[in-house]
């Protein structure tokens, strides 16, 4: 992990279910903490064109995406970036690392 921030533990991986994403607060921030299999991504959870939480919407393995379930927009888990419209702009992507089963978040 890097040196900027600091890093949190949010969750057990066990506490994911593979292909599904969880909405965390923490110090502040609210996460939406991605699994796919194996593989863990952590995004804002507001969708950046309406307050409404990303964790709830459906995940695309193959795009590697998250879609605001009230508008459709989607997001990149891995850059943040809207894939879709309404929303126009990225949500934070948060550096994620998955230690002694633990997932762990680095935090500005």
């Amino acid at each position: 992990m890097s040196g900027l921030g600091h890093a949190v533990t949010v969750c057990r991986l066990d506490d994911l279910k593979p292909t599904s994403a969880q909405r965390f607060d923490v110090e502040g921030h609210r996460l939406a903490v991605i699994r796919f299999d194996d593989d863990v991504f952590v995004i804002g959870d507001r969708c950046s064109h309406a307050d409404y939480s990303l964790a709830e919407g459906e995940i695309d393995t193959d795009e590697g995406t998250l879609e605001c379930w009230k508008h459709g927009s989607t997001f990149s888990v891995t850059t943040g970036e809207p894939t879709t419209l309404p929303a126009t702009k990225p949500v934070p992507v948060y550096e994620v690392s998955v230690v002694d089963g633990e997932v762990r978040v680095v935090l500005p």
